[in-house]
């Protein structure tokens, strides 16, 4: 059973245009790089995009750990834990589904009987064309999730957990843009979330 609290947090979009995901990526590098953090991540409609984002900048194997990518509701459940009830009663697009891949992200990628990873991030949403779940195409949530003792008061011991959804988004385009602006939205939501601890 989770001990993760989920909330949902709009956010209007794009921030920046002069950002892109290679120059986004390489601040939360930086920042699991002096945080001595590590991340996991899950995918479903960006379908490795972001870790591939990730990746692309030096140094990222020192703190990314890997992922999952699960365009199949049934990966979903099984690989990341994502509650079938909810799936059931919402779809695979929504808030809550995402801030449960991003904990089931941190939590495949933690290594047994050792060391949990710090932070997760997951996708979900409608790339397009056409409906998904009764969302429209470019419809996007993205989850993060923290489990760690960063961020602790102090004389506080112990670790925190929480996980969380942004979103909607509702981006336009085809595609490609689609997945583009969910892998860029996403690694902003990881630079917020990783910068304020």
């Amino acid at each position: 059973m989770s001990t993760a609290t989920y909330t949902d947090i709009s956010r209007d979009s794009p921030a920046a245009e002069s950002e892109t995901p290679f120059s986004v990526a390489k601040d939360v590098i930086q920042l699991l790089s002096q945080t001595k953090s590590t991340l996991g991540a899950a995918e479903s409609l960006t379908a490795g995009g972001l870790m591939s984002a990730i990746t692309s900048v030096p140094g990222a194997s020192a703190v990314f750990r890997g992922g999952v990518v699960s365009y199949a509701t049934e990966l979903k459940k099984s690989l990341l834990s994502v509650d079938s009830d909810l799936i059931a009663r919402e779809g695979v697009i929504h808030g809550e589904v995402a801030a449960q891949m991003a904990e089931g992200a941190r939590k495949a990628t933690s290594f047994p009987g050792g060391e949990t990873t710090t932070w997760g991030v997951g996708t979900t949403g409608v790339a397009g064309p056409g409906l998904q779940d009764g969302k429209e195409a470019g419809t996007v949530y993205v989850g993060i999730s923290y489990g760690g003792s960063q961020g602790s008061k102090e004389g506080e011991e112990g670790e925190q957990q929480w996980s969380k959804s942004v979103g909607p988004f509702k981006f336009k385009g085809g595609r490609e843009e689609v997945r583009q602006q969910t892998i860029l939205e996403a690694l902003r939501a990881l630079r917020e979330a990783i910068g304020g601890y």
